[in-house]
């Protein structure tokens, strides 16, 4: 039997094209094994699968000054040791990584072992733990057309990102008795980010009076961000997070107002949801959700307000001016080469477990 390790972490967005992948690789005989960090995210989303997990010591490398940059680089040198451990024990036949910093020392560990390892990149330019990871690499992945430049010529494979197949199947009905919402009624959903997003939550509550005239609202807000003075809002539904209803959930939506992480809006663009897109803000992040929102905005497939330029005002007369020109937006995502991205990084997988 092919066995396979997957890795990446920190992050839903480093965590959900695994799992998108997991159904095709057990269709194609392989053992799975998932090495993360002893704690995060990917470890509460990945053992409810039953899937093998491994936790190692995990670091941040960063470009800013930080008094953890210090102890950090020996917490990577530390997960390199038992990464090169893991690999040595389970024998894999390839590595796939998706990145976020616990990959980087797995990475290095699979070339350490002769291992060949494919690693997907889901931003249009690479992100720091990817370019530590690259040169290690046998083959990069990568969601935007934009990103090809970035890569070695003979590494760079242009996939798409692997979308879940249960959330092209949701339920419209099942959607709304979960909500409790009238079938008549339009509705927006909201998603802040893996974490959610304080900002765009305070927003989208004070515009409720106005929205709520025209709109159902669905808000996914975010870990111990529910305000509980909303609890009975006819027409607004307020969550944490959805974990099986997600799909439910999308096929209830008539339009998303959200973050631009590259997983989600490739979600977005498969499900032909018109959005409207808030990408994280440059002062808070490297800006790579800018580039991602951008490269959706030229293709017709998105609205886009960057942060700096949101207000009430402005959010009511985009998503009431999105919602009427919808269609618009749904024929251009229709067009979209979107690429069957599970079954094309199952094939390079294929490729590199056999050339081992």
């Amino acid at each position: 039997m092919k066995r396979i390790v997957l890795t990446g972490g920190g992050t839903a967005g480093h965590v959900t094209p695994n799992i998108a992948l997991l159904p095709r690789l057990k269709e194609l005989g392989y053992d799975i094994h998932y090495i993360g960090s002893y704690d995060g995210i990917e470890k509460k989303l990945i053992e409810q699968y039953g899937i093998p997990y491994y936790g190692i010591s995990s670091g941040k490398l960063r470009r800013y000054f930080d008094w953890k940059n210090f102890s950090d680089p020996f917490k990577v040198i530390k997960g390199f040791g038992q990464a090169r451990s893991l690999l040595k024990k389970l024998k894999p036949d390839v590595v796939f990584s998706k990145g976020g910093f616990v990959s980087v020392p797995v990475v290095l560990a699979a070339k350490h072992r002769k291992i060949p390892a494919i690693i997907h990149e889901s931003d249009i330019t690479p992100g720091l733990a990817n370019k530590l990871a690259i040169p290690n690499a046998w083959k990069v992945c990568c969601n935007f057309p934009e990103t090809l430049k970035y890569l070695p010529a003979d590494k760079a494979v242009l996939t798409g990102s692997p979308i879940r197949k249960e959330l092209l199947s949701g339920n419209r009905f099942k959607g709304l008795t979960y909500c409790g919402f009238q079938a008549e009624k339009p509705v927006i959903m909201v998603i802040g980010g893996s974490t959610g997003s304080q900002f765009i939550n305070e927003i989208v509550r004070s515009l409720l009076p106005d929205l709520l005239k025209e709109f159902q609202v669905l808000h996914l807000c975010g870990k111990g961000k529910l305000d509980p003075s909303l609890a009975h809002t006819k027409g607004y539904a307020q969550f944490e997070y959805a974990n099986k209803e997600l799909s439910d959930m999308f096929a209830l939506a008539d339009l998303v107002v959200s973050r631009a992480g590259a997983n989600a809006i490739c979600e977005l663009l498969a499900l032909r949801k018109p959005n409207l897109l808030i990408p994280l803000s440059a002062n808070a992040s490297r800006g790579d959700q800018i580039l991602n929102a951008r490269s959706f905005e030229r293709q017709g497939y998105s609205v886009v307000i960057e942060e700096e330029q949101l207000n009430s005002v402005i959010l009511l007369d985009a998503v009431q001016k999105l919602f009427q020109n919808r269609n618009q937006y749904i024929n251009a995502m229709a067009k979209s080469e979107q690429l069957n991205s599970v079954e094309t990084v199952a094939q390079l997988l294929e490729e590199a477990a056999n050339q081992k």
